[in-house]
């Protein structure tokens, strides 16, 4: 994907976060006008929309719009495009700068259909990838735990009843601001970050907290077998108030706050630091 991306470097690429969905937001026309080369960018994006609806694509209809600077320094609606339906955009241009993404493409999807044929795989995946990233060791130890965690108690969301992902993401907020006093987005404008992980940018201790409210929730939820959203509700702030109170423990103890700005940057230039100085 470095190779891909290199495509866009020195290119002016409208972009714009919305911090609502959390999305970032690339605009269609200069992302065709980079892979094209075309002339009238605008022109080929109105033909490409009319072949992709005759293809049964929804990306034409589905993409927003947004007010974006224009050259002649005003604001006009824009067509844009999310990950998703930017990656779907590139593979429908026939064109050589496109091809490394679609090859990546390629490589990711039977990744993919690898892994669920062989779970174990996806777990060496996240290993390498958070090592390239400059993760230590012992971090990635901690956070592939919480992967594993995590996913028992999404299994036990499962057995109630549970399954969307918006449902997730309340009774996640839920856990959360129970022991680190923050909803998710709330903690996630905290470290400065927007589409990241908040998990990847957590420290050890922060980690090991998040770990055991969810570890506590899915034990509560088993114990109490909850027959409504309300209910399961009410255990998530239950399990994340257990390791709120082990926070506030451990900060007494310490004299100093568990709940740190620092995002994964930051700890990993400090990692590097300490170490060149030994």
């Amino acid at each position: 994907m470095k190779t891909a991306i290199k495509l866009f470097e020195d290119k002016k690429i409208r972009t714009e976060w919305d911090s609502k969905s959390e999305k970032w937001y690339f605009s269609i026309i200069d992302i065709v006008a980079i892979l094209t080369e075309s002339p009238n960018p605008r022109k080929y994006w109105s033909v490409l929309k009319t072949r992709l609806k005759q293809e049964g694509s929804q990306l034409a209809t589905n993409c927003s719009q947004l007010k974006m600077l224009a050259s002649d320094g005003k604001y006009y609606k824009t067509d844009v495009a999310d990950t998703e339906q930017l990656l779907r955009l590139i593979q429908s241009v026939p064109s050589k700068k496109a091809e490394p993404f679609k090859l990546w493409l390629a490589r990711v999807g039977k990744e993919r259909i690898d892994e669920t044929e062989d779970p174990e795989l996806s777990i060496d995946r996240a290993m390498k990838t958070y090592l390239q990233k400059g993760y230590s060791k012992d971090w990635i130890n901690q956070r592939l735990k919480t992967i594993e965690v995590r996913k028992e108690l999404t299994d036990e969301w499962n057995r109630v009843g549970i399954i969307k992902q918006e449902d997730y993401s309340i009774l996640t907020n839920e856990i959360t601001k129970a022991w680190a006093g923050k909803t998710v987005k709330e903690y996630k404008q905290f470290k400065n970050l927007k589409k990241e992980n908040l998990r990847d940018n957590m420290t050890n201790l922060e980690l090991v907290l998040n770990m055991l409210a969810e570890a506590t929730t899915k034990e509560f939820s088993e114990k109490e077998d909850p027959k409504t959203f309300t209910h399961s509700k009410k255990i998530a702030k239950k399990g994340g108030k257990v390791a709120g109170n082990t926070r506030k423990d451990i900060e007494k103890q310490l004299g100093e706050t568990i709940v740190s700005k620092k995002n994964a940057k930051e700890m990993q230039y400090k990692d590097k630091k300490r170490i060149e100085t030994l």
